[in-house]
């Protein structure tokens, strides 16, 4: 049965948009959990942008379930991940200035940096993924370098704009995970999943992992938005304080 590895890096981006102390990411990443959730995503990105460095050993001495780091290919974060030692680590393309990762490592271009990250990763007992597009040529590569699993962007899928569009990036997913799956890679997919799209990969055999966020976040947020402003209404109209954590 596929699992739930939720993105917590918006939760983190809230908090450093003010520089405070909250949304609490720990206690987030406990509500995740609590809610069924298989693990906890987090991209450590060199611009340092939401999550932060003291950001991942506290998760990995928190949270019960599995940690899955996001990180570029650089010999800096290869050494906090070293340290860390989260549960996996998915290898992603990193850009400055984009807004969010966009399309997947070229392994193939990248074939022997990738390789020499991935032993070392491996060497220290972390599970390695690369974040590919849905490319039988890619899959390969990541094959070729040691990858365990490889997570298929699905940018192309959740961003279509028809529902012949989606098909036809849908096919193209199915077909990537077939392959993968034959070369003896476990398969994950992930970017832009929402409670649209996600139903038709979750019928895709051979799923291991959902990774996505951004769209649970922003429905917690409408989701509890009634309940927060009421709370803080009833302390402007005088009640006692609500003894709670910030969230």
């Amino acid at each position: 049965m596929a699992k739930l590895n939720v993105n917590i890096d918006l939760v983190a981006r809230l908090r450093e948009l003010r520089g405070t102390s909250y949304p609490d990411l720990l206690l987030a990443a406990d509500i995740v959990e609590k809610a069924g959730a298989a693990g906890i995503t987090v991209h450590l990105r060199q611009d340092r942008r939401h999550i932060q460095d003291a950001d991942l050993p506290a998760l990995r001495k928190s949270i019960r379930t599995r940690l899955n780091l996001e990180m570029a290919n650089t010999g800096e974060m290869t050494r906090i991940a070293l340290d860390v030692k989260p549960d996996m680590v998915t290898l992603v393309p990193e850009n400055p200035g984009e807004v969010t990762t966009q399309g997947g490592l070229d392994a193939i271009a990248h074939e022997k940096s990738l390789a020499a990250t991935t032993r070392a990763l491996q060497g220290a007992g972390i599970h390695v993924s690369f974040f590919i597009d849905p490319d039988s040529a890619q899959i390969d590569a990541s094959k070729r370098c040691g990858a365990q699993s490889i997570e298929l962007c699905t940018a192309a899928y959740s961003e279509a704009r028809t529902a012949e569009e989606q098909v036809v990036e849908f096919k193209k997913i199915a077909g990537a995970a077939k392959h993968a799956a034959e070369s003896d890679l476990l398969v994950n997919v992930g970017h832009g999943l929402d409670y649209q799209n996600t139903p038709m990969l979750a019928g895709l055999p051979g799923i291991e992992d959902f990774n996505t966020g951004h769209a649970i976040v922003i429905q917690a947020l409408f989701d509890g938005l009634h309940r927060a402003v009421a709370d803080m209404a009833r302390l402007v109209e005088g009640e006692k304080p609500i003894q709670k954590r910030m969230a």
